[in-house]
């Protein structure tokens, strides 16, 4: 329907003019009425006669009314919403669907809609809301009124059911119809789709979200001042969204290759371990707020990769429980099934421990976490031990050898320091002592059980131990 028309019907059950965006408690009691009731479009910038005025908008002016309805609304609302232009006016256009759960209240109210009004609900009406509403209905369950079979990438979907039965015995037939299939991984409500179905398994999910994208940047330096090398927007379905971010990460970061004793090929080693970047970009996909205007970021550094996702962590949880033993409490359970049937993230619950495990493995310090009030942030970070903190360290070039041996190996003994330096064990003893008192390396065991190890995953003294 054409904006003209739009407003030529005038203020409906689910239509309301506001003059103009200072009236932003209005606006809220409009977004409540509307999810509490059948949806609704707030247009703002309109006389109540229909009339456009217009609003002057900011830099941030969307975004501000956006995060005002989001702080307010309980449960969050996160309505769509835009710049229309009528007239020559510009007009803000707020699109509010039902909520799947009720009530819900702005600024501890709770209204609805009658007519061209918004009435506050009674305590009564409010119980009777909230057990209609029962059990929750997480956003990624629920439907996606717009979308039909039609919007389903249906090559997409036999690829799913073929990968989910290899990985995990998934018992679908493959040449079920699409919609049985869909029904059977309990991506549909009602014969209605999801919204994780078109997220998953959608032609164009962007055509009924904001932003379900993941942004890729490759800075050059150690900040985001540094000029962009390599830039990427990625708009796709999920499965997708994760294996072409892995395509990016992998044309940005070095790899590392040499030659083993008694080995015929060369041995070669990402940067990075591989299944923590998997882990880490699934997890951003899966447990991410879809609701908010921001995207998943990947930002790639000359000492570090980020995984920027957006949402917060789950009631009472801080960033010391992901390092812990913990339970699932997954943002998006639906689509977090299907990321497990085909194995692109671990078993429910342990992510971030693996993620852990995966990196101090590899030799690299523990990987850091952080919460920002609005997003998520898994850093991965290169060795501690760099070049320019080396340099200072006075170290011969046995000492040197010795370091590169252990970057790849993890762990060196005695005797080893003997072959690959081509040097006794008194010299061999010595040099490893001194590293041990420049706190570069430790020893492990005794007796003949000795070996040493790296400490580039413990704090290191000097002013360069932030590097």
């Amino acid at each position: 329907m054409e904006m003209k028309e739009l407003i030529g019907k005038g203020e409906s059950q689910n239509l309301e003019f506001k003059e103009s965006l200072k009236l932003k408690e209005e606006i809220g009691e409009t977004v409540s009425a509307f999810s509490n009731s059948d949806g609704g479009v707030v247009l703002v910038g309109i006389f109540d006669s229909g009339e456009p005025i217009g609003v002057d908008i900011g830099g941030n002016t969307l975004e501000e009314l956006a995060n005002h309805i989001k702080r307010n609304t309980d449960p969050q609302i996160f309505p769509t919403v835009k710049i229309q232009e009528v007239s020559g006016k510009k007009v803000v256009m707020i699109e509010v669907r039902e909520s799947q759960e009720k009530p819900v209240f702005f600024k501890n109210h709770a209204y609805k809609r009658v007519g061209k009004t918004n009435q506050m609900i009674s305590s009564s009406e409010v119980r009777k809301l909230a057990k209609e509403s029962g059990e929750r209905i997480y956003w990624d369950e629920q439907i996606c009124k717009e979308a039909s079979l039609e919007d389903i990438e249906e090559e997409k979907g036999r690829w799913f059911v073929k990968e989910a039965k290899k990985q995990r015995g998934l018992d679908i037939p493959e040449d079920l119809p699409l919609e049985e299939v869909l029904m059977r991984l309990k991506l549909t409500r009602n014969k209605k789709l999801t919204n994780a179905a078109i997220l998953l398994f959608g032609k164009n999910p962007q055509k009924f979200f904001t932003r379900p994208e993941v942004k890729c940047i490759r800075f050059k330096g150690t900040d985001v001042a540094g000029k962009m090398l390599d830039f990427k927007v990625i708009q796709t379905n999920l499965f997708d969204q994760l294996t072409e971010s892995e395509k990016f990460i992998y044309n940005n970061i070095s790899m590392a290759a040499w030659i083993e004793d008694w080995k015929l090929q060369r041995q070669e080693k990402w940067e990075y371990p591989p299944k923590a970047i998997r882990e880490a970009l699934a997890n951003a996909l899966c447990h991410r707020e879809y609701e908010t205007t921001s995207s998943v970021q990947v930002r790639i550094f000359d000492d570090r990769i980020e995984f920027w996702n957006p949402g917060k962590l789950p009631e009472g949880w801080t960033v010391e429980t992901l390092k812990q033993v913990h339970e699932s409490i997954p943002r998006n359970p639906a689509i977090a099934k299907q990321f497990f049937w085909v194995k692109y993230i671990e078993e429910v619950g342990t992510g971030t421990n693996k993620i852990i495990e995966w990196c101090t493995d590899w030799g690299l310090p523990e990987p850091e976490f952080e919460f920002t009030g609005t997003s998520l942030v898994v850093t991965f970070r290169k060795s501690k031990l760099t070049d320019e903190y080396l340099e200072q360290l006075d170290l011969n070039e046995r000492q040197q050898i010795a370091i590169t041996y252990l970057k790849e190996h993890g762990k060196i003994e005695r005797k080893t320091y003997c072959n690959i330096c081509s040097v006794g064990k008194t010299v061999a003893h010595e040099e490893l002592a001194d590293m041990v008192n420049k706190e570069l390396i430790e020893m492990v065991g005794k007796g003949r059980g000795v070996y040493y190890i790296l400490r580039m995953n413990r704090p290191i003294s000097g002013q360069l131990a932030d590097n």
